[in-house]
């Protein structure tokens, strides 16, 4: 199912609520999104769990809002400003899409220290709230889609002459990307601090935010036993080829054993098993050398 996330709520708890409303243990998301942003976040239940590491590394696509002016030790609203205000009332959108052009394709991003990722065992964000700083290796990502929406305006600082200017994006990209990272780098090639004031995912792979669900429309689905209309079947929700099976095929899949199937596939492809109704059986691994598909994930367990 797919959640839209309330701002000030981390994405641990939006799992806890989904586990007390749908009285099951067994939940967990797709991706991480920050405190305060909102929108689209995949949440699979029950045996569905077995496919979060198969859509973790899904495309991303998110609109946000950015503040020119100064940057913040988060890379966003909530934290501290790093520098005094400098005026950024002069930056046209002219200017801004130049310097959005630089940033689409592959680009390399050093992760920020406010951030779940890890580093010896130990999550940035954990480090940084201690007030200690770690070297951090860039990592490369992609920005699919990057386009400026026309809804800038200049702000006010109320610190003297200085004012800040607002600009809001859309982004595509690939997952692991810091979109506040990207404001940053943007805010750096112009000459000025930057930091987001929002950021609103609005797709994660195949999932959108007209299939969202807020947590208490979820909670009143389920009171009136229509808990089924907001879930998403397995087989949409994961982005692999997709193989139907004869009925032979869909028993020894239900019991873990592999298929044999003949073609050009490369080995270690993935790919989605489903019976002819399209109920997904299982996620496999192609096997160059003896032509079969192994189940790595099994989601539905056939009767003997």
């Amino acid at each position: 199912m797919v959640i839209d996330k309330p701002a000030d709520w981390t994405s641990h708890d939006v799992v806890a609520k989904v586990r007390k409303i749908l009285r099951t243990r067994r939940v967990g998301h797709t991706g991480t999104l920050d405190p305060f942003a909102t929108g689209v976040l995949v949440v699979c239940v029950n045996r569905a769990t077995r496919l979060v590491q198969y859509l973790t590394g899904d495309d991303k696509e998110y609109v946000a809002t950015m503040r020119l002016g100064f940057a913040t030790d988060t890379g966003d609203f909530t934290g501290e400003a790093l520098s005094p205000i400098t005026d950024a009332s002069q930056i046209t959108s002219e200017q801004m899409r130049e310097a959005l052009n630089q940033f689409r394709g592959r680009i390399r991003q050093i992760p920020p220290m406010y951030s779940a990722k890890k580093i010896g065992g130990v999550r940035l964000h954990e480090l940084a709230r201690r007030g200690e700083e770690v070297e951090r290796q860039p990592v490369e990502i992609e920005i699919k889609e990057l386009e400026l929406l026309p809804d800038s305006q200049v702000l006010d600082s109320h610190s003297g002459s200085a004012r800040t200017q607002e600009f809001s994006f859309r982004v595509v990209c690939t997952a692991g990307t810091y979109v506040r990272t990207l404001a940053e780098d943007i805010g750096k090639r112009l000459g000025v601090g930057a930091h987001l004031i929002s950021l609103r995912r609005t797709r994660a792979g195949s999932s959108r935010l007209s299939e969202a669900v807020t947590l208490e429309q979820l909670s009143e689905l389920v009171e009136q036993g229509r808990l089924a209309e907001v879930l998403t079947q397995m087989a949409d929700a994961v982005e692999l080829p997709e193989m139907i099976l004869s009925e032979e095929e869909c028993k020894a899949v239900g019991h873990g054993r592999s298929i044999r199937r003949t073609g050009t596939w490369q080995a270690g492809s993935l790919s989605k098993l489903c019976d002819g109704e399209r109920n997904l059986l299982a996620i496999a691994e192609f096997n160059a050398e003896n032509s079969v598909w192994r189940p790595r994930a099994v989601l539905i367990e056939q009767p003997n």
